[in-house]
């Protein structure tokens, strides 16, 4: 191979040589094709219908108890229901997250609808009762106030205590 630099342009001949040359050199296999082996092997026989020996009794024998197989079977219903939970919240928080003013007032709308009935109604059966009922009260009515002041003030903290009876 010649390594010199070249300090000359290439003509169009040479610059097509030597493309061929570098597509030929680059997709030339580095070593030869590796031969593939089977790694297996299927019988393809048939299987007889029936045969001489009757079938073995097997016993179980598991390798894990039956107490944590429960708990494993609980353990996963319990992630399944934190799941259930997670993406509800999830839920809840992205609609937070986008709240508007037009939302807020379409969510709390029905409420203030319902609180003004509540207070309709309240105020229809209040005045209902108060025209029905009139309790008067006749005699002689005495008041008495009495009012006793205690100070004790001691240093920074001081206390003050008014009784009225």
């Amino acid at each position: 191979m010649d390594f010199e630099p070249i300090t000359r342009p290439l003509t169009d001949a040479e610059a097509r040589a030597e493309a061929e040359r570098i597509i030929t050199q680059s997709f030339q296999p580095a070593a030869p094709p590796v031969r593939h082996f089977p790694t297996s092997f299927r019988d393809d026989t048939k299987v007889p219908a029936y045969g001489d020996t009757p079938p073995v009794h097997q016993e179980d024998r598991r390798i894990v108890p039956a107490w944590a197989a429960g708990i494993a079977v609980a353990s996963i219903g319990v992630g399944a229901g934190i799941t259930g939970i997670g993406c509800g919240t999830w839920l809840v928080l992205q609609g937070l997250a986008s709240v508007t003013l037009y939302g807020v007032l379409m969510v709390t709308l029905p409420f203030a609808g319902l609180a003004m009935v509540a207070t309709a109604i309240g105020g229809a059966v209040s005045k209902a009762r108060s025209s029905v009922t009139k309790n008067v009260f006749e005699g002689p009515v005495t008041q008495n106030t009495q009012i006793t002041n205690t100070s004790n003030q001691r240093g920074m903290f001081s206390r003050t205590r008014n009784d009225v009876r």
